[in-house]
């Protein structure tokens, strides 16, 4: 009894050192994976937000991304800001929140910038912005956006990020889907080229609209890419889908995309296909 006292009292003591010692680590030493399940230490995320083990690209704000890319960036309607249109309760105070951190006015930036050297009309979309939904401002920035390069003949690179249409705002936002389809068929018509950079995640109504239209469809390595969520396909055909069903990789394999790009190599895959592009044009 005396030792097993002694043992007890023994546990006690670590017990205690190790709960005292895990108050003296700093939070955020530590980063968790979401894709491959594995911890790292946080230095190894490296400039591009990357994870070391699986090549999984963190999602990462509009600004991040555009400090990456461009140059001599021009914001295009920065003004615009959603009114509500369903009245929908406490949307005004989340948009309002979402501004905040992202400093966006909705959930993507747009504007002119230069790539390496070339001139294109960019859209970026931010994931922290309600989750990068598809809203009434967001669609009209994207529609001006493809209007301006239709008229100044520029290539267009749009950079997704979304769970899709945002809810607060019901069918107003799939509207959405077809003006943002409408403005790229008048830029296509012109023969002018649009590339899209789907990354994590990439789903709904954005998937199915703008998202997939382009001349050339890039992804980032192990990006969600889809229309409904897991959960609804399982529900729906009452089958279980592969863990990996919506991952880029699967999606190239199926046609679905052209290529998959590693952020470190984004910059010089965007500027060859903007050189070439160019190149063909004054032809």
């Amino acid at each position: 009894m005396q030792l097993f006292n002694a043992v007890r009292q023994i546990g006690k003591a670590h017990l205690k050192y190790n709960q005292a010692s895990r108050k003296k680590v700093p939070d955020g030493l530590w980063i968790a994976c979401p894709k491959c399940q594995q911890s790292f230490y946080h230095k190894e995320i490296g400039l591009y937000r990357v994870c070391p083990l699986c090549g999984y690209g963190f999602r990462t704000r509009a600004k991040t991304r555009l400090a990456w890319l461009a140059a001599d960036f021009q914001p295009l309607d920065t003004t615009l800001k959603t009114i509500n249109p369903l009245k929908f309760p406490k949307y005004p105070q989340k948009v309002k929140q979402a501004q905040q951190i992202t400093e966006l006015n909705d959930s993507v930036l747009t504007g002119i910038a230069m790539i390496d050297g070339h001139r294109v009309a960019l859209g970026i979309m931010d994931p922290y912005f309600i989750m990068g939904s598809l809203g009434t401002i967001a669609g009209e920035k994207i529609t001006r956006l493809f209007e301006l390069a239709t008229i100044q003949k520029l290539p267009v690179l749009l950079i997704t990020a979304s769970g899709g249409a945002r809810m607060q705002e019901g069918i107003l936002s799939l509207m959405q889907m077809a003006k943002t389809s409408a403005a790229i068929k008048r830029h296509a018509e012109q023969g002018l080229l649009y590339i899209s950079l789907l990354t994590d995640p990439t789903t709904g109504g954005v998937t199915a609209s703008f998202a997939t239209q382009a001349d050339i469809i890039l992804a980032e390595p192990k990006a969600l890419i889809g229309f409904a969520g897991r959960r609804v396909i399982e529900q729906t055909t009452h089958e279980q889908i592969p863990a990996d069903l919506q991952d880029a990789e699967t999606v190239l394999q199926n046609g679905f995309i052209d290529q998959i790009v590693p952020r470190e190599q984004q910059k010089a895959v965007l500027s060859q296909i903007l050189r070439l592009h160019e190149s063909g044009a004054n032809e």
